[in-house]
């Protein structure tokens, strides 16, 4: 098969240099998982962190695996979470197309070009398209590995199916360099001859990724501690092509435990679940972070960082080889972080979906509601449920108007509350300060400590033993009819 050495040269003046160069390569198969974030955060921030490139390419050569809609949940997350891209099949640029399927005529000729360079092989054998995936292949019983030209040929002439393997040298080793884990060095005989065509002529995932690795100029590849078994035959490659390795930068797994890594089929969130249960994705981008990675220096003990930061502290040696535990806990700690830190009006912007989940009622001021919550939420989710009383008082037990600390019992509160009643009636003006200043004054001419007011007016008020903000604040965005409709209803349940 002659080849176009044309093809390969004009490929060859395509690529960019001077500048690092990263790359994002999801495969679209469903959900952004808390790994694949991770590496499309870090692979963002060493570009960003160089002044250097982001491409967005999408691989999708594994057809059986493909899940419709998945596309759009990547470019969605990438999105929401600031990830901006420099190329991709969006935004174009020079070294496209940057879909897998669409370069599909590009990977035959580079194999083929192996081919020719004897680091590579045709192979006739008949085995199943499983097998030609997988790293069970004792190459040694390959016929194929040995056949003459004149064999190879009539075979081809014959029309007879084929994939291409890499040749793998049966003796010596291969050494490579990985920022967190150093080098490497494993014996070429364990080394399986891997399919790098396949039948249908589309590549494997292995051999893809180097072609468009080096075609599109990628300086640092950043991927899952998984493929470490496999950049010995990627270095293999890369020597045979004589293109230049890039730095490799392979991220221990996140676990959800000491033994277990996190995985969907076990019920563990991914980007979009952990949106769903009320987290903000500047908090799950921030904790992501530091799954594996900590700032030196200055940064050292710093935890809560903007995109920004991140940008700035972002070094690839911070990396770190050990596993990390996704704790949930620390997740909540840094979402209530950020909640606190919203100013008011994107606090009220992001409570309100939740808050009118539950409270329907128009006349309901949720900038009101939302100030009450700020500081006593960690995650968006819990807003519902507490809230709800604003717009149904829930079937309280009486008992809940004993408490110890206030100094209430059902006698009391009967006589706080028939006190409260007329002051608050004549009340001409209901705001939050006119409210405060009846009751305290209403407290001290009874002659008791404010709280022993204060504890069956709430529970009046909510129904509820706990709830965002006091008395004062539920009567007044209760508003006063309803406030005395609620404390006359809580009489009642006192006297019956």
């Amino acid at each position: 098969m002659t080849l176009d050495t044309h093809f390969f040269e004009e490929m060859e003046s395509r690529i960019p240099k001077g500048k690092i160069r990263t790359r994002f390569a999801p495969s679209p198969t469903g959900y952004m998982h808390v790994g694949n974030l991770r590496t499309a955060l870090y692979t963002w921030l060493i570009a960003r962190h160089s002044g250097g490139t982001f491409i967005l390419r999408i691989e999708d050569t594994d057809q059986g695996r493909l899940v419709e809609g998945a596309t759009d949940v990547i470019y969605r997350t990438m999105a929401e979470c600031g990830l901006t891209h420099d190329e991709g099949p969006d935004v174009g640029g020079p070294v496209g197309p940057y879909i897998q399927s669409e370069r599909r005529d590009l990977y035959g000729k580079y194999a083929h070009l192996l081919v020719e360079k004897g680091a590579a092989y045709y192979c006739f054998c008949e085995k199943t398209e499983s097998e030609e995936d997988s790293g069970n292949f004792d190459r040694d019983a390959d016929p194929c590995r040995s056949l003459s030209p004149a064999e190879i040929q009539a075979n081809l002439d014959a029309g007879r199916p084929y994939v291409i393997r890499q040749r793998i040298p049966q003796t010596g080793s291969t050494t490579f360099h990985d920022v967190s884990f150093g080098e490497i060095t494993v014996e070429n005989k364990t080394l399986d001859d891997q399919v790098l065509l396949k039948r249908d002529g589309l590549p494997t995932y292995n051999f893809a990724n180097v072609v468009d690795d080096h075609l599109m100029g990628i300086t640092h590849v950043v991927r899952g501690s998984e493929y470490l078994s496999s950049a010995p035959k990627y270095n293999l490659l890369y020597e045979a092509f004589g293109w230049e390795i890039p730095t490799y930068v392979h991220c221990s797994p996140v676990m959800r435990d000491q033994h277990n890594k996190m995985s969907k089929r076990h019920g563990d969130p991914s980007y979009e679940d952990l949106i769903a249960q009320g987290y903000l994705t500047s908090a799950v981008l921030n904790y992501v972070a530091l799954l594996g990675w900590s700032p030196k220096g200055e940064r050292s003990e710093q935890e809560i960082f903007s995109l920004e930061e991140l940008v700035d502290a972002f070094e690839i040696a911070g990396i770190s080889k050990s596993p990390a535990i996704f704790d949930i806990a620390k997740l909540d700690y840094f979402n209530a972080t950020y909640l606190r830190a919203l100013s008011p009006e994107d606090f009220s912007k992001v409570a309100e979906p939740y808050i009118r989940q539950t409270v329907k009622n128009p006349a309901i001021d949720v900038a009101a509601v939302a100030a009450l919550l700020q500081a006593r939420c960690e995650k968006l989710t819990e807003i519902p449920e507490k809230v709800d009383f604003f717009d149904q008082i829930p079937d309280y037990d009486a008992a809940f108007f004993t408490n110890k600390k206030s100094k209430t019992n059902p006698e009391v509160s009967r006589e706080m509350l028939e006190a409260a009643i007329p002051a608050l009636e004549s009340l001409q003006n209901w705001t939050q300060e006119a409210v405060h200043s009846c009751l305290i004054a209403l407290a001290e001419s009874l002659g008791v400590k404010n709280a022993t007011l204060m504890w069956p007016v709430r529970i009046a008020a909510a129904g509820k033993l706990v709830t965002p903000g006091g008395a004062v604040e539920l009567c007044w965005i209760l508003g006063q009819e309803e406030t005395l409709r609620r404390l006359r209803a809580g009489l009642e349940k006192l006297r019956a």
